[in-house]
């Protein structure tokens, strides 16, 4: 039997489910990945045919995110931009604050999955998660 979409979809809900978390937890850690994966392709930006490219860039002292753009002819704008990453990580705190024993790891990489849920128990003693977060569960399917 091949194993479909549709079947990785409930294999994900019901491992999310086997660990303790309702439906509405999943859906919101699902969906703010999502939003952290989009928000990391737009921190890498992109380019067009007309020679311009979007990217969301940080403030350095204040930290608020803007949308530069960058024009072939060497002009630059930027304007202000919602920090949808800042809210998806608020999400995701409110979903693990009565999860005892679980944190999340963000992963910027826009190649792959944003975000892991993680057991406190498989990050070896004295490690950093940096080297260990793939043992955590992806929240993509």
């Amino acid at each position: 039997m091949k194993y479909t979409k549709q079947m990785r979809i409930a294999d994900f809900y019901k491992m999310f489910s086997d660990m303790g978390f309702t439906y509405e937890e999943t859906e919101i850690l699902r969906r703010a990945e999502m939003t952290l994966h989009r928000w990391h392709e737009l921190e890498c930006g992109d380019g067009n045919d007309y020679g311009t490219s979007r990217s969301i860039e940080r403030d350095e002292e204040t930290g608020k995110p803007f949308m530069v753009t960058h024009y072939r002819d060497g002009r630059t704008s930027r304007r202000a931009y919602p920090d949808k990453e800042k809210g998806a990580l608020r999400r995701v705190a409110e979903v693990l604050k009565g999860k005892d024993g679980f944190f999340y790891y963000q992963q910027g990489d826009p190649r792959g999955c944003a975000l892991y849920i993680i057991r406190h128990r498989d990050i070896p003693e004295g490690e950093s998660v940096h080297g260990f977060y793939s043992r955590g569960i992806a929240v993509c399917y």
